[in-house]
């Protein structure tokens, strides 16, 4: 195992309040997963190995690892041992992450065209997801995701366009550089930090319709999965997006395990 793994698995973990601490240990090995500290296919340490690493009980590490492996990034080997998975189940919407990295693919590029960029008078949809009144300015940001060449999501997303106030500090305009490269939310990760949350995304199917069927290469009457996501930033709503992402994205998958 490379030292950079073994000095990150060698930490203490501590659990959260209200969550056991074999989620702190399942999180622990599956950061190190996730951020190629454990490539595909190594092995990874004993039970026994990584209990006294992190000063948790062999029981701990046992029901973290059985995670770990319900969920695809681990495999056993009886006799032999355990090791990270040849290929990695694609993180889902569990969490707050701008759409082209929820909807790219291991070695797979994935592209956004930003198709306009705009200040308007927020609609009765849109201005409860961002905290304003009705017929606010706000920013709408539209987009199309591009993977290995072929359209496969369009991308609606807003933000108050007014000042706004983060952190006790004095109100001010956001000032939102388009490099038409990145979504809107990846755009404000960079500017501000990333976006604390909490966030809620909504899952519903659709038709495509006329003018976004154009735009994603599909019948008007073909389905869509509608994903609209909510996030607030500094306890108050903020940022609101609506995903149609077409069938041909391929599956998403939303994380899951029991409550203790």
């Amino acid at each position: 195992m490379h030292q950079d793994a073994a000095r990150f698995l060698s930490q203490p973990v501590a659990a959260q309040p209200g969550s056991p601490l074999r989620v702190a240990v399942y999180s622990r090995i599956a950061e190190a997963v996730r951020n190629g500290l454990l490539t595909p296919g190594s092995m990874i340490p004993t039970e026994t190995e990584l209990g006294a690493d992190m000063k948790v009980s062999r029981t701990v590490v046992r029901e973290a690892l059985m995670l770990l492996e319900e969920d695809g990034l681990i495999r056993a080997r009886r006799g032999v041992g355990r090791f990270v998975s040849d290929t990695l189940p694609r993180i889902g919407i569990e969490r707050i992450r701008p759409f082209e990295d929820v909807l790219a693919g291991r070695g797979q590029t994935l592209e956004v065209k930003r198709t306009q960029a705009i200040r308007q008078a927020a609609s009765e949809f849109v201005a409860p997801g961002i905290g304003v009144e009705p017929g606010t300015e706000c920013w709408l940001w539209e987009s199309v995701l591009i993977r290995d060449g072929e359209a496969i999501a369009h991308l609606q997303e807003n933000v108050t366009a007014e000042r706004v106030s983060f952190d006790r500090s004095a109100a001010a305009h956001l000032e939102i550089e388009d490099d038409g490269g990145a979504t809107l939310l990846a755009t404000l990760n960079n500017q501000l930090g990333r976006l604390a949350g909490p966030g809620e995304c909504q899952i519903s199917l659709s038709q495509v319709g006329p003018s976004r069927a154009k735009l994603l290469d599909l019948r008007p009457s073909d389905p869509v999965l509608v994903l609209t996501q909510y996030v607030r930033h500094s306890n108050r709503p903020f940022y609101l997006a609506k995903c149609l992402v077409s069938a041909r994205a391929g599956h998403l998958s939303v994380m899951q395990q029991f409550q203790s």
